[in-house]
């Protein structure tokens, strides 16, 4: 899979997606990260890509004209911009998405990006949350990393995507390791059995009562899926 960026700030990547399982999938050829400096395509020798919003306001605005001029160098794909006003994110997004083979994240700064820019390219605008980043550099970091993850050969164990978080609407049970006792708490029996069944039986049980307690608009959708395949 490869992702084209455009930014400002191209030496931020590849960053933390440099380190760990993922760094190790980037240096195997497994996904590719291909960064697009937006100043590159300025029209002027200061290579100014921004000005002030028409209308007043704080802040700056990246230019439209330089923007366009800068996703021409990337073919067409899928294209993505993120905005604390474009649609929220969630694993399903991620599921559909990293089955693509190339995507554009266009990552914005100061107050935005011109708004006909988005609107003459049909580009879809995500948020990763309810919070305001500095830029999309960080956001585009967490679509990345969700991403990658589930490509093929990038995790040494794929089994552990079925049991994690937002599969199938749930949240992931409760973890332990050793010592079985610390600071005078004990790890839940069941799960030093070795009986497979019960610890599966306690696990979904655990998942259940966490997704009911922690996030109640979860429960409510794993119980209309549930209501649905019946």
């Amino acid at each position: 899979m490869k992702f084209n960026i455009l930014t400002l700030f191209p030496q931020m990547f590849p960053g933390p997606l440099e380190y760990s399982l993922i760094g190790k999938g980037l240096k195997k050829g497994l996904f590719e990260i291909n960064t697009i400096d937006i100043r590159d395509y300025a029209f002027n020798n200061s290579k100014s890509v921004d000005d002030s919003p028409f209308g007043g306001g704080p802040g700056m605005i990246i230019k439209p004209d330089v923007l366009q001029n800068a996703i021409k160098s990337v073919k067409k794909n899928k294209t993505f911009y993120f905005s604390p006003t474009g649609k929220k994110i969630d694993q399903k997004f991620i599921q559909k998405v990293s089955k693509e083979k190339e995507i554009t994240l266009i990552c914005g700064r100061y107050e935005g990006v011109d708004q006909r820019f988005l609107d003459f390219n049909k580009i879809e605008e995500i948020s990763v949350g309810d919070y305001i980043l500095s830029g999309g550099e960080v956001a585009s970091f967490i679509l990345i990393d969700a991403c990658v993850r589930l490509i093929p050969k990038v995790l040494g164990n794929t089994k552990s995507l079925d049991s994690e978080s937002f599969h199938n609407n749930l949240l992931e049970y409760s973890q332990y390791t050793k010592p079985s006792e610390w600071n005078k708490m004990s790890v839940p029996e069941v799960l030093l059995s070795g009986n497979h069944e019960k610890i599966s039986n306690w696990r979904l049980k655990n998942s259940l009562e966490k997704t009911k307690k922690v996030r109640p608009d979860l429960y409510k959708l794993y119980l209309q899926d549930k209501k649905r395949k019946i």
